[in-house]
């Protein structure tokens, strides 16, 4: 039995797996609960202006302090980051119980803004810990073992205001569920203080995930601006832009729309399940699938085309059967409303399945670009703001009440449009080794300016440009 395997059944503390199933359970906590909020439409009211109007200040934030995040993790560190992050989801959720009372859009508009900060550092933390720390060969496993623990989240998060409200025969969620998200995104809070600095995370190779220290601001402010002009970035800004773009019209104009509320949480459950299935399903085939890395992705993209094609095209043909005013399927129930239910339920079920695997594409292109912490952190930052901005375009377009079908076709171009530029960028860019590490003057590590192979490594010592 290799130290691999060990690993895996007698894991350390402080090892790679343990340190990204904490980050895993922490996103389970609050951003797992914050989507399960999301997704049951219009964050459980019966108007969704008030809630598209948050999120629209929330991803406008996020669209900022995404691309700053990466910056601010590397010269703050984890728990700090992490801690101010996820604090912020308790006060939104708490922004939604007053609204329950007070019927008053504005603390939950101001929440929203603040949550946009608190997730944006939070994402790039947990994209530098998630990406850096596995051994290139298992960056997807990595990457699935916590969208798996994360979508959990959603899970039981989805099960709460079915439960609570089962008997309910109100538009609204009640108060219960609302207490219920806080609980779970206090407890995450006090999660992140058992992580640990990556200077302290050891693989099961003996190796460590990094050997950079800390930033200073100027340099974190002068290597943001250079993603901006980075070609791998730029190349994948529409598949960044999609991946959050989506949901909006999944949640609100899907499951939101067509269904009633214990009906509601019961798809919201079932759509993180396939969160699950989809991640583990695309990261098996991003690891696993053949020898080379680069064929993996290859395949990965193709796969992830034809699947999210085809449920698009589901998506038309369900779509064609009613709009925001006059609906053929509304107040749907899984009890009561028979085959009725089952066509739109497996509509959204696939919706999570696509979401998953299109967003695991992109993290693991992500990784496939770098291997140390500090330069993930800024490109999960620049994703999280380039899909958050994308995001809070969404939530607008929503709100001045835009075709529904207009939505659908417009997500569906967006998707399509992604495809082969991320297959560019692992022509151009993705190897079959472990991106190299460069010594600067200033002692931080970047990656090397050239490609090279495993092969070229153990030939030859040249460094490059």
């Amino acid at each position: 039995m290799d130290g691999s395997q060990r690993g895996w059944l007698r894991p350390r503390y402080n090892s790679p797996k343990v340190q990204v199933g904490l980050i895993g359970l922490i996103c389970f906590c609050c951003p797992g609960m914050f989507s399960a909020l999301s997704s049951m439409g219009g964050g459980g009211q019966v108007d969704h202006t008030v809630a598209n109007n948050a999120n629209t200040a929330l991803y406008t934030a996020f669209a900022i302090f995404g691309i700053l995040g990466g910056g601010i993790y590397n010269i703050l560190g984890p728990h700090m980051t992490l801690f101010t992050g996820c604090s912020t989801y308790v006060l939104y959720a708490a922004s939604f119980l007053y609204y329950n009372h007070k019927h008053n859009s504005t603390f939950v508009i101001i929440a929203g803004a603040l949550l946009g900060v608190g997730a944006g550092i939070l994402w790039a933390g947990q994209g530098a810990i998630m990406t850096s720390y596995p051994t290139e060969d298992r960056k997807g496993v990595y990457i699935s073992l916590f969208w798996t623990v994360f979508s959990f989240g959603g899970v039981v998060g989805g099960f709460i205001p079915f439960i609570l409200n089962y008997s309910s025969n109100d538009a609204s969620v009640n108060d219960g569920t609302y207490i219920a998200f806080m609980s779970f995104m206090a407890l995450g809070t006090i999660l992140t203080l058992g992580l640990l600095h990556p200077d302290r995370v050891i693989r099961d190779d003996g190796s460590k995930v990094t050997l950079v220290k800390y930033s200073d601001v100027w340099i974190e402010a002068c290597e943001i601006m250079k993603l901006f002009k980075n070609r791998n970035m730029l190349l994948l800004t529409p598949a960044y832009w999609a991946s959050s773009f989506f949901i909006t019209y999944q949640y609100n104009n899907v499951n939101g729309l067509i269904f009633n509320v214990r009906s509601r949480g019961l798809n919201s459950a079932f759509y993180w399940v396939a969160q699950i299935l989809g991640s583990i399903g695309i990261g098996y085939v991003l690891d696993f699938s053949c020898k080379s890395r680069r064929k993996r992705g290859f395949i990965g993209v193709g796969i992830v085309a034809l699947l999210g094609t085809a449920i698009w095209g589901g998506g038309l043909a369900n779509q064609l059967k009613y709009d925001s005013n006059k609906s053929a399927l509304k107040d749907l129930d899984f009890k009561n409303s028979g085959s009725a239910y089952a066509g739109p339920f497996v509509l959204y079920f696939s919706y999570g399945l696509l979401d998953a695997m299109f967003q695991i594409l992109c993290y693991w292109t992500i990784g496939a670009l770098a291997d140390d912490s500090q330069t993930l952190s800024r490109y999960s930052g620049f994703y999280k703001g380039v899909q958050s901005a994308g995001a809070a375009v969404a939530w607008q377009i929503d709100t001045q009440k835009t075709s529904l079908l207009a939505q659908l076709l417009i997500d569906w171009g967006l998707t399509s449009l992604s495809y082969p530029l991320v297959f560019l960028v692992i022509i151009l860019s993705v190897t079959d080794g472990t991106p190299k590490q460069e010594i600067k003057e200033d002692g931080l590590e970047q990656p090397a300016s050239i490609n090279f192979t495993i092969e070229s490594l153990e030939n030859s010592s040249a460094t490059g440009q």
